[in-house]
């Protein structure tokens, strides 16, 4: 039977009307707040069988978090992972050519905030959004603070002695730290955040002091830079996510470290895609990360993590949290100020 092109007007209209109420349908939940909840999020989930995951997560947690999901909702993860740089501009690309692989994204907060400007997630419910730290959930509730990264001071225990350590930053002027510093060479952030918190002129004037009188090595990579440190080619390091140093510790390694203040972090945030193909696999696994169950990992490991309903590590640390929308409104001043200060001068 042929169909007029009227006919096929009306059908292939019919299709679309058809389509757009089934994912309606297949979102709904993603704001969801009923009684019955859970059950009904479990039920939607499982017939989706699968989710993929974009995440800036290193490789060994990705792996310890993602294993028991999959064994105790029985649905797949796909998995991709690099730096939040990499996942930022793969989400934002693939969403330009009209791609929409990615349910869930998981990377650091300037990173997601750049890929909320694009319009590219969605704001959700979440019973778990109720426990987060202070600053855990803005009110768009697009993303969400899965962890926080904070940075200490790491040093080698063979090389520095706890009686010799620096009691401010001011103390690094001190001619014992020529030759002594490292940094890592992209911690914009860590950076203008702490001389924020400072003063920023007297801030941005004191670490020009200090690489200037001692100099500093900089080093691309964290884990590099901690290896580094535990090898004593960089007795110390200013600016070392703590957990890896705390881990590198526990594990009877030369390497322990300080916090001086300000502290400062960085969270690591998690999304669900505007375009998500398995929306409801996409909000359990989002409600997973938040979860005691994995926050509790996240602890375990050595991390921050943004629940209040599990033993934090660092209970006594009070956190500058990078705001991530200065982060973004000032990158190229905020990178060229990190480079002119510390970067370019080092030696």
């Amino acid at each position: 039977m042929k169909l007029n092109r009227l006919t096929k007007s009306v059908l292939w209209a019919l299709l679309t009307v058809f389509s757009l109420s089934a994912f309606a349908q297949n979102t709904a939940l993603l704001n969801y707040q009923a009684p019955d909840r859970n059950q009904k999020l479990l039920e939607a989930a499982q017939k989706e069988q699968t989710v993929t995951v974009y995440s800036a997560l290193r490789p060994s947690l990705l792996r310890v978090i993602i294993e028991p999901f999959e064994k105790k909702y029985n649905i797949k993860v796909k998995s991709w992972r690099s730096g939040s740089d990499t996942v930022m501009q793969r989400v934002i690309t693939e969403a330009t050519g009209k791609r929409f692989d990615a349910d869930v994204v998981m990377a650091t907060s300037p990173h997601i905030e750049a890929i909320y400007r694009e319009k590219l997630f969605q704001p959700v419910y979440s019973p778990y959004q109720a426990d987060l730290i202070p600053g855990g959930l803005p009110s768009h509730r697009q993303w969400a603070m899965a962890m926080l990264n904070v940075w200490g001071i790491a040093y080698n225990t063979e090389q520095i002695k706890k009686a010799e350590l620096p009691k401010s930053y001011q103390d690094l002027l001190d001619p014992k730290w020529k030759g002594k510093l490292g940094v890592e060479g992209k911690v914009r952030e860590w950076y203008i955040t702490t001389i924020k918190n400072m003063g920023e002129e007297k801030g941005q004037q004191l670490f020009k002091e200090i690489v200037s009188k001692n100099g500093v090595s900089v080093r691309h990579g964290m884990s590099l830079l901690n290896n580094l440190v535990v090898a004593g080619e960089v007795p110390m390091a200013l600016s070392m996510y703590v957990d890896l140093p705390e881990t590198g510790k526990k594990a009877g390694k030369p390497i322990d470290w300080i916090p001086l203040e300000p502290v400062v972090g960085m969270a690591f945030n998690v999304a669900i895609t505007k375009n998500t193909s398995h929306p409801n696999a996409a909000l359990l696994f989002y409600d997973y990360m938040l979860s005691p169950e994995v926050q509790k990992v996240i602890a375990e490991v050595s991390i921050y993590p943004s629940s209040t309903k599990v033993t934090n590590p660092y209970p006594k640390l009070n956190v500058k949290i990078v705001d991530p929308v200065d982060a973004i409104n000032h990158y190229d001043q905020w990178t060229k100020m990190y480079e002119n200060d510390i970067t370019k001068q080092a030696k």
